[in-house]
């Protein structure tokens, strides 16, 4: 059993006249210091599986288990990243990365000192008083990944964080969240990302799960044996590259193998 488990999971949302199913009999795991990230066509559910997993949103069908108890509210052990900041433009840096904080009621003394840690590790020291209108979109997802790790999650859930940003930008944010992954001394214990970017996806992850069109439902677990740092100018990588893609655009029915040294499970 896994830190997190997906079992049959499907979701039907209401539509006029019926449902739409989203996600089809999905299953997966997730273990302790994994790096699993998700990609699929526009449309598959990568997101609602992010949501699902957290438990801002409920399967239809199947189960998700969080350290075998199943997920049936929001776990405050988990913290999400969004594409879209979503910071509050009326706080300041200090009191958007707070908030999750002021919720838990953890004393005031206590708040500062963990501000100060995290304003450290992301580089926002001496931002603290800024607003999310005078920083650069680099900077404000700064912020949301402060105010995430702040509350010391065991998992970091990301939601296209890195897609809104210039490729430079994006790029060094990327090292970054990996430096971090690696900290021992600094949350989560894993890290789920959602992403379109398959490059981006062999880069960061250990695993790839590819999900198919909708309703989607798991095409493939591709683990990623790359060496790191990875070298995304190496053959290695371009193969990996070219075998995920043709099962994100569903050719690997022409019985194409996975590239040397990864299996699919």
């Amino acid at each position: 059993m896994g830190l997190i488990d997906l079992q049959g999971v499907s979701k039907k949302v209401p539509v006029k006249g019926g449902s739409l199913e989203i996600i089809h009999d999905a299953s997966f795991s997730i273990a302790d210091n994994d790096f699993l990230a998700l990609v699929g066509p526009s449309g598959c559910g990568k997101s609602t599986v992010l949501r699902l997993i957290q438990g801002l949103d409920q399967a239809t069908a199947g189960k998700i288990l969080f350290r075998g108890k199943p997920v049936r509210n929001v776990q405050r052990q988990m913290s999400m990243v969004f594409q879209s900041f979503a910071l509050y433009p009326w706080l300041n840096v200090r009191e958007n990365i707070t908030l999750g904080l002021e919720a838990r009621n953890v004393p005031e003394e206590k708040q500062n000192e963990l501000v100060e840690r995290y304003l450290s590790i992301t580089g926002l020291s001496g931002f603290e008083e800024a607003y999310p209108r005078e920083l650069s979109g680099g900077m404000r997802q700064r912020v949301g990944l402060a105010r995430a790790l702040i509350v010391d999650p065991a998992v970091l859930l990301m939601d296209e964080p890195f897609s809104a940003l210039d490729p430079l930008t994006a790029e060094s944010l990327r090292d970054e969240v990996l430096l971090l992954w690696e900290d021992p001394n600094i949350p989560p214990d894993a890290v789920v990302l959602v992403t379109h970017n398959i490059e981006e996806a062999i880069l960061m992850a250990n695993r790839i799960i590819v999900m198919s069109n909708r309703p989607g439902t798991v095409l493939a677990g591709v683990p990623v044996k790359l060496p790191r740092p990875r070298d995304r100018k190496s053959q290695a990588f371009y193969d990996m590259v070219d075998y995920v893609y043709s099962l994100v655009t569903e050719k690997q029915k022409d019985g194409r193998k996975p590239p040397p040294g990864n299996s699919v499970s």
